[in-house]
């Protein structure tokens, strides 16, 4: 096998590590549990390092994430991913606790009707199916809303239904991404803080037991001023860090552990350009909320990769400079820092760590 072949996605253990040490001691300090959010990395190597001294669990979006884990030994997952009847059987045979998502009354009844329908096809063991409320904190994206009329009245079908367990009351601050400072921040993350909370304070005193309040997203998790009411935190990216959490302030340069390493194949001086084999479809054409080129070169803090086509990647000084030929000379490799290492690191089976590139990393890709 050929180890030289570029492009290839880098991993730096030491970095992870100490990434998630960090994540661990943020929620100690904030009083909650920490269920770590798999969709960025994808790898069992990785969910070891982020759940090392906590409860086990962990939250995945795809069901092809929650098979490859369980498959791994975990055994207390969150599908935070909006449920569907259709996907009910697939779950239930997931050797794992798999707690599942929605928003809805019709979809309580239907899922409470699907599971029935798998246990006793498969004569299973009046098994029943964690389910959480999800609660729109401001996203707009799903959820119902903490002071709707149809929260009470969803939690009081979960609590009544026979193959659903209320699991309690989950949602996700994805519009904190879209902050320009962390004062902006921490508005989302009370914000977030404070609709989950109500929520469940509804529910309770509704007679209806609520058992865990949950919230997401790592910018708010790293900038939140406290956590009061709430039991545990979803973060992800901070596992890897990237130029969009360099920008939220969650992490720093020096913390970044994630980057794909292209080759130099050619210059277009007519263009302004430097060309490397790393396109859209090894970078991702995500420019997150970083406003400039698909990516950043180590070792050149001043040139990004400007543009890119499917396989080629263009690189030039920010500000549209032509880039530093001389020292960018074809045939030498570049590693490029992503914007958003969800959606780079999804275009690849494996990681190779920095630390020894014959040591491989597998990761879970499709659904």
């Amino acid at each position: 096998m050929t180890f030289g072949l570029t492009p290839q996605l880098r991993l730096d253990k030491d970095k992870v590590e100490a990434n998630c040490r960090r994540m661990a001691r943020r929620a100690r300090d904030l009083g909650v549990r920490l269920r770590p959010h798999m969709k960025t990395a994808k790898s069992i190597d990785v969910a070891r390092l982020a759940t090392a001294g906590q409860f086990g669990g962990i939250t995945v979006s795809t069901l092809a994430e929650a098979r490859y884990f369980a498959d791994h030994g975990i055994r207390d997952i969150t599908y935070a991913v909006g449920i569907v009847p259709g996907k009910v059987a697939d779950v239930m045979a997931i050797d794992a606790r798999i707690g599942v998502i929605g928003d809805s009354l019709a979809i309580v009844g239907e899922v409470d009707a699907a599971v029935g329908e798998v246990d006793a096809a498969t004569r299973g063991h009046d098994r029943v199916l964690p389910f959480w409320i999800e609660i729109d904190c401001g996203a707009g994206r799903a959820g119902v809303e903490a002071d709707g009329g149809e929260l009470v009245s969803i939690a009081g079908a979960i609590d009544g239904a026979t193959n659903l367990a209320f699991a309690g009351v989950l949602t996700h601050a994805g519009h904190s991404y879209h902050c320009t400072d962390i004062a902006a921040i921490r508005r989302v993350a009370e914000m977030e803080r404070a609709k989950v909370v109500r929520a469940a304070d509804r529910i309770r005193a509704a007679h209806i037991d609520c058992p865990q309040v949950s919230v997401g997203s790592t910018p708010t998790m790293v900038h939140a001023e406290h956590l009061t009411g709430v039991t545990e935190m979803r973060p992800g990216v901070y596992m890897f860090g990237d130029l969009d959490q360099v920008r939220l302030g969650t992490c720093a340069n020096d913390d970044l552990a994630l980057f794909v390493d292209a080759t130099v194949i050619g210059h277009n001086r007519r263009a302004g350009y430097v060309l490397i084999d790393a396109g859209g479809l090894a970078l991702s054409k995500d420019r997150g909320e970083v406003g400039e080129g698909y990516g950043r070169i180590m070792d050149h803090p001043d040139v990004i990769v400007a543009d890119v086509n499917q396989e080629h990647g263009m690189l030039a000084c920010a500000g549209g400079e032509p880039p530093p030929f001389d020292r960018l000379m074809v045939g030498s490799r570049v590693r490029v820092i992503p914007n958003h290492a969800c959606m780079t690191a999804a275009a690849y089976a494996e990681y190779r760590l920095l630390d020894d590139e014959m040591t491989i990393w597998p990761r879970v890709n499709g659904w």
